[in-house]
């Protein structure tokens, strides 16, 4: 990347707000991928998700910051600390099934980050019902109930749809996605 970005013009241009469009696109593109069900799509593009990080660290780097390593040290902190019942089985309950071990993850996650809010750190770019589940299940954590949706307009019977589908273990972003696919299939 460092080759890269001293020898390509266009490369050497680039800054984090500028990828930052390549960089949501590529998400959509790896999302685009795992529904496909094609293991050579996902791994084309999971690599081109991987070389946005890549090209985020080298900007970093170039500004005396951090490089690619410091961020994958990070994240390998982050994974020790987050998972102590692989790291570090004796300080916790033996026997945490997949739903314990989320509410571990989630507790030490909310203590890491200091929430002030329910919605404290959910990007309000998210797409709306990406960002509703993340409100459900915020709420949930919290103990408040989640009230059916009441109202007439688009929005509250949109909100109740996707409370119905989170009801359903089912995530209404795929679902929608899913629904459209159908609706343009020749």
């Amino acid at each position: 990347m460092a080759l890269l970005r001293r020898d390509c013009a266009w490369k050497a241009d680039q800054t984090h707000l500028s990828l930052a469009r390549y960089l949501l696109e590529e998400t959509y593109e790896v999302v685009e991928a795992i529904e496909s069900g094609s293991p050579d799509h996902l791994r084309e593009e999971l690599g081109d998700l991987l070389l946005q990080v890549y090209f985020h660290a080298a900007i970093a780097a170039e500004d005396g910051e951090y490089d690619i390593e410091d961020v994958a040290a990070d994240l390998i902190a982050k994974l020790r600390r987050r998972n102590p019942h692989v790291f570090a089985p004796e300080t916790v309950a033996a026997g945490l099934d997949a739903v314990g071990i989320n509410e571990q993850w989630e507790r030490i996650k909310a203590t890491e980050k200091r929430r002030t809010g329910v919605m404290a750190g959910v990007p309000e770019e998210l797409p709306a019902l990406v960002r509703a589940v993340k409100a459900l299940e915020r709420l949930e954590r919290t103990g408040r109930p989640v009230e059916d949706a009441s109202g007439s307009s688009v929005g509250d019977r949109l909100l109740a749809l996707a409370i119905e589908a989170h009801r359903d273990g089912l995530d209404p972003e795929q679902e929608l996605r899913a629904a459209v696919r159908r609706l343009t299939s020749d």
